[in-house]
């Protein structure tokens, strides 16, 4: 136990000393601003229009001015644009020793491999879900900001776990893009993968199999397709589960048994 509580402050300190942490935040900021903007539209497309905003791109999210839909449009953007950061962070926090040469000297080390791939795993949960809250705190000041009425308690409350529930599966997906940024040495194959994954997901998802999907699974149920997927059967929840420990699992096996000499 007080090796891995060692080596999770080390992998925390390392992040902390990087810019990664702000790049990412600045990069995710954008997705409440965003959404902030189309409210704006949405509550008011003549004056929308008069600016020379197309108030068209905004009337495709659906619903109106209100929380509800601004929520949503968080936990959507939060799928889709989560495959990519979460991806990019587990890319980061693995393929980083690769690049920078230094995994030998970590491997040296007197701890167990598996406690510094599970130290890493932690880092990647914490980093992506301090995020999460980040931009959702974000969300509410652009809300309020922006004016959106009032809504229900319950109501609120229900689009706020859409929104954690969104996260929640889309960061669990990010431990196979761990395991490639193993297996390919750097950053470039675990992001060509997640990117292939997102690609996938929508072609499925238009075939109607998102559902058996696991990369498909976060935007359905933050509703990309509407109320169709609203209620997805346990099965989809299992995959993404599935998906995750198996990713986890090989990381742990590679650590353990790959040839790390180079």
């Amino acid at each position: 136990m007080n090796h891995l509580t060692a080596v999770i402050s080390t992998e925390f300190l390392k992040a902390r000393r990087s810019k990664m942490p702000l790049l990412t935040i600045l990069g995710f900021m954008l997705l409440p601003f965003v959404g902030g903007f189309f409210m704006i539209i949405l509550k008011d497309p003549v004056m929308a229009q008069r600016l020379g905003i197309i108030s068209a791109k905004a009337q495709l999210v659906g619903g109106t001015a209100d929380w509800p839909t601004f929520l949503g449009l968080l936990a959507q953007g939060s799928a889709l644009g989560g495959i990519v950061l979460f991806s990019f962070i587990a890319s980061w926090v693995f393929g980083r020793e690769y690049s920078d040469h230094t995994l030998k000297d970590l491997l040296a080390l007197p701890t167990p491999r598996m406690t510094i791939a599970l130290a890493k795993f932690v880092l990647i949960w914490v980093w992506s879900l301090v995020l999460v809250i980040f931009i959702y705190l974000v969300g509410l000041v652009v809300g309020r900001v922006v004016g959106l009425p009032a809504a229900p308690t319950a109501v609120f409350w229900a689009s706020t776990a859409r929104v954690a529930i969104t996260a929640v599966l889309t960061i669990a997906l990010a431990t196979p893009v761990a395991l490639f940024a193993n297996i390919g040495r750097g950053y470039l194959p675990p992001m060509g993968f997640a990117l292939l994954m997102l690609m996938l997901a929508q072609v499925v998802a238009a075939a109607g199999w998102g559902e058996y999907f696991p990369w498909a699974v976060p935007a359905l149920y933050a509703g990309m397709a509407g109320a169709a997927y609203a209620n997805m059967g346990s099965i989809s929840y299992a995959l993404v589960a599935i998906t995750s420990l198996a990713g986890i699992a090989a990381t742990f096996a590679w650590w353990e048994l790959a040839d790390q000499t180079h």
